[in-house]
C-alpha cells in the first residue's frame, strides 16, 4: 500500500429503527467525531455554519504518533439527506491531503450509514513520515488507516447509542 495509490477505508453500520433523518443530523454535526473516541480533538465552523458546497470548517487532531496538527476542510460535495463529503487541505482544486464522507441510507430495517476516507493526493503531515522512512511505507500507511478505520467505528457506535 503506498500513498500515490489513495488508500482508502470505509467503514459501515445498520442503526436498526433510526430514519435517514435522525442520521442525517448527527453525521452532519461536525462535532460529533470530538465526542467519539478518536483523534478529532476540535471542531469550528469558518464562516457561515452548515452542511453546504464550499463551507469551511477547522479541525484540531492529536495522535501520540504524529503530534498536534490542524486541518482546513472544505466541503466539497452535498447530497442532502444522503451524502455529504469534505477535503482536508488545499481545496479548490488544490490537492487536499484527504477527502472524507458520511453516507445515509435508508433500510427496511433502519437506516445504513457509512464514513470513508481516502489518503491523498496532496502531501500530508504522513508524508514527512513517509519520507523519514521510505522502507516503512505501507506499514506507515497500514497503521494511518487503522487509526482512521478504529476513529470511524467509534462515531458510528456514537451515532448508534444516541439513536437507540
Amino acid at each position: 500500500m503506498l500513498y500515490r495509490d489513495a488508500p482508502t477505508v470505509e467503514v459501515s453500520t445498520l442503526i436498526e429503527g433510526a430514519t435517514a433523518d435522525q442520521v442525517w443530523e448527527l453525521v452532519t454535526d461536525i462535532g460529533l467525531p470530538t465526542r467519539a473516541a478518536g483523534e478529532l480533538a476540535s471542531a469550528e465552523w469558518i464562516g457561515d455554519p452548515g452542511v453546504a458546497v464550499g463551507a469551511r470548517f477547522r479541525g484540531t487532531n492529536t495522535t501520540d504518533g504524529l503530534g498536534t496538527w490542524i486541518g482546513e476542510c472544505e466541503i466539497v460535495e452535498v447530497d442532502p439527506g444522503r451524502r455529504w463529503a469534505w477535503v482536508v487541505g488545499p481545496a479548490g482544486g488544490g490537492r487536499p491531503w484527504a477527502t472524507w464522507a458520511f453516507e445515509v441510507e435508508p433500510s427496511g430495517k433502519g437506516t445504513i450509514i457509512r464514513q470513508w476516507a481516502r489518503l491523498g493526493p496532496g502531501p500530508s503531515r504522513l508524508s514527512e513520515f513517509i519520507a523519514a522512512a521510505p522502507a516503512k511505507e505501507s506499514r506507515i500507511i497500514a497503521n494511518r488507516m487503522a487509526t482512521w478505520r478504529e476513529g470511524m467505528r467509534a462515531n458510528l457506535d456514537l451515532i448508534r447509542t444516541t439513536l437507540t
